[in-house]
């Protein structure tokens, strides 16, 4: 069992930045790959970035390459999103999860937080 926390979401104007956080508990958090997906309403989850368990393999869904980066702090069980250069087409609930492995598909994460509001305005 383990349990994922995010924070940080908000209200930003287009162009703008947030950082959003993903606080782990329950298990080991330096043993499962993290993911960070969004969902906005009336669509399909969506995969937005991915890290390895050590934090030394990344990858991005190509709508937030060379803007968004995934990190995470094992010491402090977090994994952040940093989001510069915000677009409208943002605009969605953000959710952490944690997995057995990095992948882009949601079915291979066995744990989910309850999502953090991100809204980009025009």
């Amino acid at each position: 069992q383990v349990q994922l926390v995010e924070s940080g979401g908000g209200l930003v104007q287009a162009g703008g930045s947030l950082r959003l956080s993903c606080a782990a508990s329950g298990r080991t958090f330096s043993s499962y790959a993290m993911g960070w997906f969004r969902q906005a309403p009336g669509k399909e989850r969506e995969f937005v970035a991915a890290i390895n368990w050590s934090g030394g393999s990344t990858y991005y869904a190509d709508s937030v390459k060379g803007r968004f980066t995934i990190s995470r702090d094992n010491a402090k069980n977090t994994v952040y999103l940093q989001m510069n250069s915000l677009k409208p087409e943002d605009t969605a609930v953000y959710y952490c999860a944690a997995g057995s492995y990095r992948d882009y598909r949601p079915r291979v994460y066995d744990y989910w937080g309850q999502g953090t509001q991100v809204t980009v305005s025009s």
